[in-house]
This record gives C-alpha cells, structure tokens and sequence, in this order.
C-alpha cells in the first residue's frame, strides 16, 4: 500500500512517520526546503510525483494551498485512490477540493479534533464524504480514532468550525489572561486561577497557552471562518470576533516564531520581494541607507513621533526585544536628527538589529563604525526635541508604506520593504521562487558567452 503525504509541516511529518513506521511505502512532498523528512519517508520533487499510483493521499497543505494541491495531483491520481483533505478549511473549500478533484479520485473531507503533536497520528479525525468509510478502514492502519459522521463533503469541517468557537475562544482567552497577570506582576496567581478550572489543570493551560502564541496565525483564519459560519446561521459572533482578532495580534507579535520567520528573510532580496508581490509595497526610495552595505531583517516594532522629537524613540527602546527593527514615523522632517550615536549604541545593547526613520539621523560616521544598519530619509546635525508626544506599536505609514508591530522588515542596498505579518509565509515563498528563477535566467545568460 502506498500513501502519499502533500505538506511536511508539523501534522504532515507526524502522519508520514506513522505510515513508514506502519510498513506503507511513504512518499512526502513539501516545496520548502526547511520541512523535515521523517525517517522512512522518500521525498519526491512534485506533488505529480507523490500521488502517482498512492491508495491513499493526505493533503496537509494549509487551507491556502488546498485547491491547488488538488490541482497539481489530479492529473496522475488514480480513480479508486482515496484523497483526504486534512486542512483546517472551511466547508467552502473543501467542496471547491471536491469539485477540482471531480471523478479523478475518491475525495473524503477530514478534520483533526485535538493535538496531533500530544495524540500523534492516533488523534481523532471527523471524516465525511461518500467514501469516508474507506477513508476510516486506511487510517485506522496507524491506530487513528478515525469517525466518519456521513453527510457531503464539507460537514465534518462544519463540525469543526463549530468546534473552534469554543476551544480557540477558550485559547485567546486564557492567553490574555496569562498576559494580564504578567503585567500585573501576578502571573503565578493568576496561571493557577485559570488551571484550577480546567479539567486537566496545569497541563492543559500549559497546551492552550502555548499552542495558542505557536499557531495564532492558522488558528485566526479558522476562527475568521467559523464567524462567517456562525453568521450564516444567524448567530451574533462579538466574543468570537473578539477570539478572532486576539489571535491575529498574537501573530503579529509573536516570539520566537515570528523572529525565526524574520531570520528566513535574511539573504532574499529586496527586489525580489518587491516581486513576489506584484512589485507593490515598497518604502519610497527616498528613505535609503545611511552607509553602502548595511543591511538587515527582523520584526517590525513601530514608533510614531511629532517631527523632529525622538521622546517616543526612548520609550521604544525600553520595550524593544532581541531582533526587533525600530520602524520610525517621524513625518518626513528632516531638519532636526530622531537618532544618532547614543540611541544607536543603546539599541545594540537591547539586540535592536536595525532602524528605518521617516525623517532625520545624525552621526553617520559612527554608525558606520557602529555596524549598525540605519536607513532614513535624510541626514542633519542638528538634535532632536524630547518632548512628545508620540506612540509605541501603532500602525504607521512610513515613506508611503503601511508597517504594523510583528511586520518583517527586510532592507538592503536597494531599498525598504515590510512584509505583512499576516502574508509573510506566502511572501517568502514567491519571493524564494523568484530568486530561483533568476538564477536559472542569469545560467542561461551566461551559458551563452561560453
């Protein structure tokens, strides 16, 4: 028996690891680089190459990849081949899967309740579909909890959008809780509170904490679609909403997973960027690096100040975090210096990688020396007032750019470029292709003066 596994992230791994455990021939596919290969599993070039001759097909993609994963199999499926949609999509997509996928196989919508990291392949999974019984019968091969619930395609997702009202308003709430009780310097307290109520205590405010800040992003789009569920029932959402955009600010300013996201921009062009995004949002070049060379990525957090006073800039600093970039609104002005050599050496104390000031620095020399990567509209002498007012992780527009705190910024020689947070894993991987494809156009160049 042959499965076939689209998308190698985290569930993918885990569900292709239990197959070649299991004794299937498992063949994975995943377009980045990064995804891991489990032991056992071969890795194919194409999604083409992974269906070809599979009884079974997984699809864990993401919900944005789904249709187009269905596309790239369809042509080498086989009729009686058994393709799961595993994503956490709505039931809109999931018939758009069906309906790409028509006769060329037996399409089954799944949708995983629970943890796959703490249930592993053996995680309960709602199955729905005319062929969701077969569906069943070949995952029970690696001890799931498999449950086809009957109905089209698209119900079992239903299910779990309806699902999701709760668990992920249970997880943004119990996150904003632990917040609260930080700041108030009564996290313990407060962690106790919240883990005194539920069920499992401890360990599963430890689960929903976590997992919570680790999949804010996907989790927001899940919760965005069952909102729209909820509407088209006629149900008023406002706490879901809330849940909803909990989690999106969550991605935004996400830890460690936002910098190593940041950090997989280092090396890609601001070109290519600009590319990959249809050639919209770049910072206007008139906002360019203070000394040739400098260069730098990392998460955006934003300031907003009256021109020519840098008050908001100090406050930023005492908040800013390892391998954050300043993001400075300062109006434009360019006649009074927002920082100069202190600033950028209290900066580097904090781990600040860089800034971008729409307005004025000073001390060019020294923040060459410095290494110190700056870009700013302009450079003058003259220092800045410290009065204020001014803001901290506001939305702000710096030379025609849109930049909110959690945002990428990647900056080089050729320009300025911030990255949605919200669009940055799609980003980087157009980005990605287009560096590719002028690689292969620069070989062909060249081949041709051989």
């Amino acid at each position: 028996m042959k499965v076939a596994v689209l998308g190698l992230g985290e569930a993918g791994a885990i569900y292709a690891g239990a197959f070649a455990a299991a004794g299937w021939q498992t063949v994975g596919y995943d377009p980045s680089p990064e995804a891991r290969t489990p032991e056992g599993v071969a890795r194919a070039a194409s999604t083409g190459e992974a269906v070809a001759d599979a009884d079974l097909v997984l699809s864990l993609t993401t919900a944005a990849y789904a249709v187009t994963a269905a596309e790239d199999a369809r042509p080498v499926l086989r009729r009686d081949a058994v393709y799961v949609d595993l994503n956490a999509a709505a039931p809109a997509t999931k018939t758009e899967v069906e309906a790409v996928l028509g006769e060329s196989a037996q399409v089954v919508d799944g949708a995983i309740i629970g943890s796959v990291l703490r249930y592993g392949a053996e995680v309960n999974v709602l199955l729905s579909g005319p062929a969701s019984g077969d569906a069943a019968r070949l995952l029970r091969a690696v001890g799931s909890d498999a449950e086809p619930v009957g109905g089209e395609v698209g119900a079992a997702s239903r299910r779990k959008l309806l699902r999701s009202v709760f668990m992920k308003g249970l997880g943004a709430l119990i996150t904003e809780a632990v917040d609260a009780g930080r700041a108030a310097g009564e996290e313990a307290w407060m962690r106790t509170q919240v883990a005194d109520a539920l069920a499992d205590g401890t360990s599963a405010l430890e689960r929903l904490d976590k997992g919570t800040r680790l999949h804010a992003l996907r989790r927001a789009h899940e919760l965005r679609s069952s909102v729209e569920l909820l509407g088209e029932l006629g149900v008023e959402a406002p706490v879901s909403i809330g849940a909803a955009d909990r989690h999106l600010f969550l991605a935004r300013s996400g830890g460690e997973d936002a910098r190593g996201l940041a950090d997989a921009y280092a090396g890609v062009p601001t070109a290519a960027i600009g590319d990959g995004r249809d050639r919209l949002g770049f910072v206007s070049s008139r906002v360019r690096p203070v000394w040739p060379g400098a260069s730098v990525t990392g998460r955006a957090l934003t300031v907003l100040t009256r021109p020519g006073d840098n008050r908001a800039l100090h406050r930023a600093l005492a908040l800013a975090r390892p391998g954050d970039v300043l993001v400075v609104d300062g109006g434009g002005d360019t006649s009074r210096a927002l920082l100069g050599e202190l600033i950028a050496e209290r900066a580097l104390n904090r781990g600040v990688r860089g800034m971008v000031v729409d307005g004025a620095v000073r001390d060019a020399d020294e923040l060459r020396d410095l290494g110190f990567p700056v870009w700013a509209a302009g450079i003058s002498p003259a220092g800045p007032y410290k009065d204020g007012p001014g803001h901290v992780g506001r939305t702000v527009s710096v030379g025609g750019a849109v930049c909110s705190t959690g945002d990428i910024v990647v900056a080089d020689g050729d320009g300025v470029f911030f990255v949605p947070r919200l669009e940055a894993e799609q980003t980087l991987r157009a980005a990605r292709e287009v560096v590719a494809e002028e690689e292969r156009r620069r070989g062909a160049i060249r081949a041709e003066r051989r």
